[in-house]
Parts: structure tokens; sequence; C-alpha cells
């Protein structure tokens, strides 16, 4: 199962060039960030280290060391720029280790890490099956992975706005909650868990939105987006349509937030396809 057609390349850049700005307008990414901890209050774990996949800028990485004090913290994002500003987080006795990474093709090693902390990451992923394979690989058995995520009715009234004008993709698109549930359980990941709410942030014009998206390099990145410059004829339809969903003198931009989390089964299964030596197989039936 695929999540839909990304750009990564094109998100990947996308990234580099916002990593400077980007904490002035990720107010909502630290707000998601703040209740992912607050959840980590219901959760008996020590970890000895763990893996902030998508880490961004690094917002959360002192807050993980607080939390988990002599932890070692992985911060780990596509985007090297976001990795570099990463490394200047936490504290200057235990900086967090900086690494540019794909969630698709982690460059860490089989059961290395205790829990997995990703905010706002894994709708930039094409392979959702393939990701959570490889966090599974990673991670330790009886480790943890807590994440967030967006969902199909994030952005809904840019896309309906758009919709109206042109028959292009401009908005990204988001995999279902029960879809990613799914594909918790396919992964083998056990007594996974989802839950969504609705976040909506509000701004004076249309213009507003359209910055902000871009200064968190979070734009189209579809793989069917228009690669044409969009005239002004149709950016005023575009304001026009927008107008329909304003409210006491403001323009909503709802996100569907999807919370996340699974463990790890103490007996890790084998995968599929993992080739058994005959002398194991020999020394099985024995028992």
């Amino acid at each position: 199962m695929r999540i839909l057609a990304i750009d990564k390349n094109s998100a990947r850049r996308a990234f580099e060039r916002a990593a400077e700005a980007y904490d002035e307008v990720a107010v909502l990414q630290r707000e998601i960030a703040d209740r992912m901890l607050e959840r980590l209050d219901y959760v008996r774990l020590e970890p000895a280290t763990i893996l902030d996949l998508g880490a961004g800028t690094g917002y959360a990485v002192a807050p993980l060391q607080l939390r988990y004090r002599g932890a070692r913290v992985l911060a780990v994002d596509f985007a090297l720029n976001m990795v570099r500003e990463a490394r200047r987080r936490g504290s200057a006795l235990n900086p967090p280790q900086g690494i540019c990474g794909d969630a698709e093709a982690l460059p860490l090693a089989d059961a290395s890490v205790d829990l997995v902390f990703s905010n706002a990451t894994l709708q930039w992923c094409t392979d959702i099956e393939r990701t959570f394979g490889e966090l599974l690989r990673v991670l330790r058995p009886g480790g943890l992975l807590m994440f967030s995520t967006f969902g199909p009715d994030t952005l809904m009234e840019l896309r309906a706005a758009w919709a109206a004008v042109d028959g292009y993709s401009h908005v990204n698109r988001f995999i279902d909650m029960h879809d990613l549930g799914d594909a918790l359980v396919r992964a083998r990941f056990a007594d996974p868990v989802m839950d969504a709410e609705r976040i909506t942030l509000t701004f004076d014009n249309l213009r507003g939105l359209m910055r902000e998206l871009k200064l968190l390099g979070a734009h189209n990145v579809t793989a069917e987006r228009s690669r044409g410059l969009t005239g002004r004829q149709r950016l005023d339809a575009l304001v026009r349509a927008y107008e329909v969903f304003r409210r006491d003198g403001r323009l909503p931009a709802t996100y569907e937030v999807l919370y996340g989390h699974a463990w790890v089964p103490e007996q890790k299964p084998i995968p599929e396809g993992v080739a058994v030596p005959l002398s194991a197989i020999r020394r099985l039936d024995r028992t």
C-alpha cells in the first residue's frame, strides 16, 4: 500500500530552504510535539537510545533528554540543513547525534533504538509499509513507536478552493487513520492504537496561509501538481473560492492530526522472505 506519489526530491529541497526560517512559523508542529510528549507521561519505558525521526530543527530533542536523562538522542531528518539546526538543540554535555537519512531506508543497525518519536513526518514517505518495516527493524524488542502525521481532511478548505479553479493537484494528500492502523498490524507491531483530532488555524487572508506553507517547506510536492507558474487570474479565482469559508472575519485552515503508537513484540517476528539456515531448522527439530 502506497500513500501517494510524492516527489521526495522536491520535498527535500523545500525543507533544505525552509530550515532557517522554519521555527518562525512552525506553531502547529510545536503544539503537536508538545501533545505527543504529554502522552509519554502514560508510558513506562526507560530508553537508552531514542530516534527522533523527522527531527526538523530539533524542537523535541531537549524535552526528550529532560524526560529520559542519560538517553542518547539520534536526530534524523532527510534534509541536511534541518539536521544542522537540530544539532544545536539539547544540552551542551549531551548534544544529539545528527544523521541525514530517509525514514524509508534508515542508516541504523537492527535493534539499535528503544523509542522512535516521530512528529509530522510520515506524510513525506512514499511507502508506509516499507517505512513501518524499517522502524520495526531498528527498534529493539519491547521498544515503542510513537508518531503523529496528518489525515486526509488536512487543508480541506484549500483543496476545495483549488478544485473550483482547475483540475490539478495543488494540495498534498494524506493517508487515512484506519489504513495506518492496518499497516502497523501488517508490519507486525503489537497493540497499535490510533486516534485523531482536528486543529484549525486562522488567517487574515489567503496570502498568510500560502506564505506559512512555503516557509514550512510544506507546499505541494505531489507528482500530479502543475509545473507551470500560477497566473494572476487563477490566483484571484482561488482567493474568491476560499472566501466562502471565512468565519468571524478569519479564514480557517483545518488540520486533521493523527496520533499513533505501537510496541515491538518481545519476540520479534521473522520478516517474510528471510532465509533461515538449515542448521537452525535442525536445532529447532530436536527441541
